[in-house]
């Protein structure tokens, strides 16, 4: 039985033109054309990074532009169409991307520019006066090639007529067994509940073209090892099964299959515990080096807070500023006074960091794309329910460590600790002050982790590394503005959660303490502190995240939950868009420039030379 195809349809020129008008903003000679930035950031609207590099951006409008004007006409657009539905749209999209003169062949010189500017080459740089080289292009590299030599030098498909085959062959032939779940997964989108369907060659590049994925040299080295076991020219699925890689200990393809469904709920509740104890441990140390590096600039930013203008004794001010509050703590106190009420805060950092952190990634994960990217709605989302999430935790520990903050401040009278704060307070009371510490935590995170991870992203170098210094870096720079906007909230956190002493006033609860400090104090009192609650969160979150990441690298565990058998080779192209824009060939433009990507390695840069990021 042959395989019914449902290949992709030819666009209405019609259609097209009027999409193509909608994104072109270059008028010339009364005619209208989409300028490189028109085809790269508004059309394929790429937010990876890439659209910031100038020349990146050109040679992705160039692969359309054969003209090589530097604009795109409706006629380049019209057949660019018609490529991207051809079986080897892969190679003439490559083809196009190097041949930047527009005359349908490639230099040498064009070749090594190109080349030489992609990520993997500035790892593994290519021998360019190799006898391979030579070959090509001549002793003295003048010789050009055509599109099929191109095709041949890209990937060396074949080798010779011996038994030895070439790199590329033999890196096609790997790339094909680790790519057997992806080719079985197209086998079943052509085949349905059908097992015994015969697909041949030709239908088979058909399909795999709209994932993308699976390059032409890979699909002759399929078939050439189908046929190896019984010459037919087309395969089914058992021709699939028997080239499928088996790995020790795992079983075939067939069995797993049929247990798919059950090994999603199957795992071990001992593995969730353990997982669990994991993000636990990594947030308890995370946090706890993060609160400890900064904790005096903590107890400097509270007491600051605290001080009163009005009271028993009118204008009384202890400290003039949070230069002058640290040195007369460290003058009457002593350097532990600088740590006064630090044990509760670490006992607290544990399961407080722990669940930010496990809220945050796992309300992220939901709303993630195939690429990896998430709406940045659903990041400040993410971050606002990390922030509500920590609050059961958060609330009890703050009230106790500021208690016991202040109370370094009086000298007489007896002793404070944290067991006589418990005593005091009660459970109800150590929730006093929440809804002031929602209103504090949860626009924190809304603003602090979007930002954090938009800055981690900058950072990043073209393969997504991200050196520590950078970590620490934005982790500071995201906590700045977070830190600094919700100061009033943590004001009247900090008045309602502090034990008032004689003279001072009495705050019945959140909206009657805003008052009565906008009426006593000012409007300036709200913001008390914020220099040294900015210093201190800033370097503790930098600190905190860093290490967080740090030890997730050096201390990485697969809890096997991660849905591997779903995953693609990355590409910063989005396989998944929904642009109703993409009609006809179009619906394959993003997995078109994935292939090209992926397959030929070739990872263009992302960032321009003047962007340090």
């Amino acid at each position: 039985m042959a395989a019914k195809l449902d290949l992709t349809k030819e666009a209405n020129p019609d259609e097209l033109k009027t999409i193509f008008l909608k994104y072109a903003t270059v008028e010339k000679d009364g005619e209208r054309y989409m300028s490189p930035e028109d085809f790269v950031r508004r059309f394929l609207n790429l937010r990876n990074g890439m659209e910031n590099h100038p020349e990146t951006v050109k040679l992705l409008a160039g692969a359309v532009n054969q003209s090589k004007t530097g604009l795109i006409s409706f006629q380049d657009f019209l057949a660019f169409e018609s490529v991207l539905r051809a079986p080897d749209a892969l190679y003439i999209v490559a083809f196009q991307l190097f041949d930047k003169n527009g005359i349908e062949e490639v230099s040498f010189d064009h070749i090594k520019q190109i080349f030489s500017q992609t990520t993997i080459h500035q790892h593994i740089p290519f021998d360019w006066n190799s006898e391979f080289v030579d070959l090509q292009f001549g002793k003295d590299k003048k010789n050009c090639l055509k599109y099929q030599e191109f095709s041949q030098f890209l990937l060396a498909a074949g080798g010779t007529a011996t038994h030895r085959v070439s790199f590329s062959y033999y890196n096609g032939f790997n790339s094909l067994l680790n790519n057997m779940e992806l080719i079985i997964g197209v086998y079943r989108t052509m085949a349905g509940s059908r097992t015994n369907l015969k697909v041949s060659k030709e239908e088979f590049v058909l399909a795999a073209q709209k994932l993308g994925q699976v390059t032409p040299l890979e699909i002759d080295i399929l078939f050439h090892l189908s046929d190896l076991y019984k010459l037919r020219g087309y395969v089914t699925l058992a021709d699939l099964k028997r080239i499928a890689p088996q790995e020790e200990g795992v079983l075939p393809y067939y069995l797993r299959e049929s247990m798919l469904s059950a090994s999603d709920t199957s795992q071990s509740i001992l593995i969730y515990v353990a997982e669990a104890i994991y993000r636990f441990a990594l947030g308890a140390v995370a946090g706890a080096a993060g609160a400890t590096s900064v904790y005096p600039i903590d107890l400097v930013k509270t007491r600051m807070q605290n001080q009163r203008s009005t009271g028993a004794f009118v204008e009384e001010v202890i400290y003039q500023n949070s230069f002058d509050c640290f040195r007369k703590v460290l003058r009457y106190e002593g350097i532990l006074g600088l740590y006064r009420g630090l044990l509760p805060q670490l006992m607290g950092v544990a399961p407080e960091k722990a669940i930010k952190l496990t809220v945050n990634d796992f309300v992220r994960d939901r709303f993630a794309r195939s690429d990896g990217s998430i709406p940045i709605v659903a990041e400040i989302f993410a971050g606002g329910c990390a922030g509500t999430s920590q609050i059961i935790f958060t609330n009890p520990l703050e009230i106790v460590k500021i208690r016991l903050q202040v109370a370094g401040e009086i000298t007489t009278g007896r002793r404070v600790n944290a067991l006589t704060v418990l005593k005091e307070l009660g459970f109800f009371g150590l929730y006093k002050g929440a809804m002031a510490c929602f209103l504090r935590d949860m626009p924190f995170s809304a603003i602090y982790f979007p930002c954090y991870f938009h800055l981690k992203m900058a950072f990043a170098d073209d393969i997504g590394h991200v050196h520590p210094s950078y970590l620490l870096l934005s982790g500071i720079l995201a906590a700045m503005p977070a830190a600094s906007l919700v100061t009033p909230a943590d004001v009247i956190k900090t008045r309602l959660q502090v034990a008032a002493r004689e003279g001072q006033a009495i705050y019945s609860g959140l909206i009657d303490c805003f008052w009565k400090i906008l009426k006593q104090e000012g409007s300036k009192a709200f913001w008390k502190g914020t220099a040294a609650r900015v210093f201190r969160s800033s370097p503790q979150f930098g600190v905190t995240l860093m290490t967080y990441e740090l030890l997730q690298k050096w201390f990485s565990i697969d809890f096997g939950n991660k849905h591997g058998k779903d995953a693609l080779p990355h590409s910063r192209f989005s396989l998944s868009t929904s642009n109703p824009d993409y009609i006809g060939g179009y619906k394959l433009i993003m997995a078109t420039f994935a292939g090209v990507e992926r397959k030929f390695g070739l990872y263009l840069p992302r960032f321009s030379s003047s962007n340090p990021a």
